[in-house]
């Protein structure tokens, strides 16, 4: 039975890790396999570390049939001895406190997979029970925890259980000597049955998944065997990893397809300053300014096929959703091979077009591992490397290294090199051409399929980047707008005074209406759940309506249907609203000075401009010019003014909060006339606004 006594040194060893219990996914992800899987992770990269420091090149994982896991190393051992600022034995501190362990000092780790300490103590935590053993000082020490609190199991004959009756230590800890072993000979032992009060039922450790990163494991660190024994179908089944090549291995196992060019293999190290906490002797924390050095290993290799493999790795640690490291090779990558491309243009070929980044992933296997001690992960579960110094390093090491074999007066280089820049630019003109066709084609099926293709004047260029579809009102805008546009990239569709309230229609009538249907035929990506923002044939819509109450009711009519079933266009703000203006104010020179022409966007601006004018003593033509609609404004005036991209004004309509815009254009636009005047009433011009801003 446990103990009812409920003592301080209970609420002492439990106050942190009950944080981890009651938030388990902030240290691990989740509580399922993948979370299960990321504690075992935890105690294997402790090992790992021991190994990479040149303690032990062994590591044995065993997985047993009652669900728990093993992980034994031939280290130095965790430490046995009192720590003198806690009084607590080395052991105990590192599995029960968090933030404490050999990584969080100088000089007892170079480079770790992670803090010692933190993951050790929230496996602890997670744990239904944990048991310890160290071999250190000609003895094999022991302790056992529950639920991260330690004690005694009193265990049967018939092995060790979770469920053994268990007594907390109440005065105090102490380790138990198991047995001795010969002198000289170190290691840690740490096995683990996982919580079901934390794991779901479905939780299990993947043999699967444990091989892959086992092996991964062996290639990073050369000289390094992992034993994984799997106990789960009754027989002992003992696979071993071990890779002396290194990385030059690791990329012949990755690698999907024959090599081309490479394998090229870089490496360097450079340092950088960051700030940190460090305790001081009192026990206290201090920032101070520390000098790293952080040392990178890069292999790449262009091969035969299309798919890009990218692995990248901070202390042996995969890091599947990159971070600074992969920032610092990307840019490095696309950096130097453009400007090497770009340098041999004319004999490649390459013409106009611009190498992407996606042109040299093709086909490339490439692998990032760098050192970095204490590196700064984007939470506990070390999926993206945060430490903002490691960029410019990899960036430096990649660069210079890619530049000396693109540059090398070696045969073999230079012929990689060649074959290289070829395949790239290759790539490169296959993209453009696909995209064109691609373009041409979808332009095509849209004419061909839209019922008013006769209104659409549509613009020269084929591409969707760049080109502006204006939706205008009325056939006498249509006359002024097809003389102001450019050609090459504004294309225009005429709408016949107010489409249909799309907020009231069913979704069948939206699609009997002319109007509605046209504009979706020519955006040409759908309507509605089938709506694909890929395909939309424009970079932008841009609604130009009249600048009086009819514009500003036909502006809000076409708002309504693009954001009940066009909305993608709406949330990544290619939809515009066209802002023509009211007047048109000819300033008389001085002398033989020309005349100014100034426009204004509302009666506000007018009446400060004119009283601007009367101050500095400027007189003006009268009347004042009053467009009442965009048909009234030459071409010249219309382009200047609103359709010319250096000059003009638009307001682009964002959805930042969905919801509350659903809300308005029901207030706008739906059955309810009572709220809807009463919104008029209280605020007159307010609708627009909103919709507009």
């Amino acid at each position: 039975m446990a103990s009812q006594d409920y003592s301080a040194r209970h609420l002492t060893v439990l106050e942190g890790l009950e944080a981890v219990r009651k938030r388990p996914g902030m240290y691990i992800g989740s509580t399922d396999s993948r979370g299960l899987m990321h504690c075992l992770w935890e105690l294997i990269d402790n090992s790992v570390d021991e190994s990479v420091g040149g303690h032990g090149s062994d590591i044995t994982v065993q997985i047993h049939a009652d669900g728990s896991v093993q992980v034994g190393d031939h280290g130095r051992g965790v430490p046995v001895d009192i720590e003198p600022r806690t009084g607590l034995t080395g052991l105990e501190l590192v599995f029960t406190k968090l933030h404490a362990g050999g990584k969080f000092g100088a000089g007892s780790y170079a480079a770790s997979g992670g803090l010692h300490g933190v993951g050790a103590s929230v496996v602890n935590a997670l744990a239904e029970r944990l048991d310890v053993e160290v071999d250190r000082d000609g003895k094999t020490w022991g302790m056992s925890f529950h639920r991260g609190e330690p004690g005694v199991f009193h265990d049967t004959p018939e092995g060790p259980s979770p469920s053994s009756a268990f007594e907390p230590f109440v005065d105090g800890s102490e380790l138990t000597v198991l047995g001795t072993v010969k002198k000289g000979v170190t290691g840690t032992r740490v096995r683990f049955w996982p919580d079901p009060q934390i794991f779901g039922k479905g939780a299990a450790f993947t043999p699967a998944e444990l091989s892959e990163r086992a092996r991964q494991t062996a290639f990073l660190v050369p000289g390094l065997a992992i034993h994984v024994d799997d106990h789960t179908s009754g027989e002992n089944v003992r696979t071993t990893f071990s890779a002396a090549g290194g990385l030059a291995d690791f990329m012949e196992f990755l690698a999907p397809d024959q090599p081309v060019v490479g394998p090229w293999h870089f490496h360097g190290e450079g340092q950088f300053e960051e700030t940190v906490p460090v305790l001081d002797d009192t026990g206290k924390l201090e920032s101070r300014d520390v000098v790293r050095t952080a040392a990178v290993d890069v292999v790449v290799q262009w091969g035969t096929g299309y798919d890009t493999v990218q692995k990248s790795f901070v202390n042996i640690i995969q890091t599947p959703k990159g971070g600074t490291h992969q920032q610092g090779f990307d840019l490095a990558l696309v950096k130097t091979l453009r400007a090497e491309i770009e340098k041999n243009a004319r004999k490649l070929k390459v013409g106009k077009d611009k190498v992407e980044k996606d042109d040299i992933l093709a086909g490339l296997t490439a692998i990032i591992a760098v050192r970095v001690p204490e590196p700064q992960f984007e939470g506990q579960t070390k999926e993206v490397l945060g430490t903002p110094g490691i960029k410019a390093i990899v960036s430096q090491v990649v660069s210079e290294g890619l530049g000396q074999k693109l540059t090398s007066s070696k045969r073999e280089d230079k012929a990689f090199a060649a074959l290289l820049q070829e395949k790239i630019v290759a790539e490169m003109k296959t993209r453009v051409s696909a995209r064109a066709l691609k373009e041409t084609q979808r332009r095509k099926n849209a004419l061909e399929s839209s019922t008013l293709p006769t209104k659409l004047v549509d613009c020269r260029s084929k591409e969707t980047e760049g080109s502006e579809l204006f939706i205008v009102e009325g056939d006498s805008a249509l006359g002024t707008a097809k003389l102001a546009r450019d050609s090459e990239h504004q294309a225009l569709l005429p709408i016949r005074g107010k489409i249909l309230n799309t907020q009231k229609a069913s979704v069948q009538d939206m699609l009997d209406n002319q109007e509605c249907a046209a504009i979706i035929q020519v955006v040409g990506a759908g309507s509605g759940r089938t709506f694909d923002v890929t395909q939309a044939r424009y970079g932008k819509i841009i609604i130009m309506s009249d600048a009086d109450v009819d514009g500003a009711h036909i502006r809000t009519l076409l708002l309504t249907l693009f954001f009940r079933y066009m909305r993608p266009l709406v949330e990544e703000g290619r939809v515009y609203a066209a802002v023509p203006p009211l007047h048109r104010v000819v300033v008389n020179g001085r002398g033989k000075a020309p005349k100014e022409i100034i426009y204004t966007y509302s009666e506000d601006e007018l009446r400060s401009l004119l009283d601007t004018l009367q101050k500095q003593g400027k007189t003006y033509q009268e009347p004042i010019q009053r467009y009442k609609g965009l048909g009234e404004m030459d071409a010249d005036q219309l382009a200047e003014t609103t359709m010319n991209r250096d000059n003009r004004m638009l307001r682009r309509v964002r959805v930042s909060d969905a919801e509350n815009a659903s809300r308005v254009f029901e207030l706008l636009m739906g059955n309810e006339v009572a709220p809807r005047r009463d919104f008029i009433v209280q605020g007159p011009g307010l609708a627009s606004e909103r919709i507009d801003a």
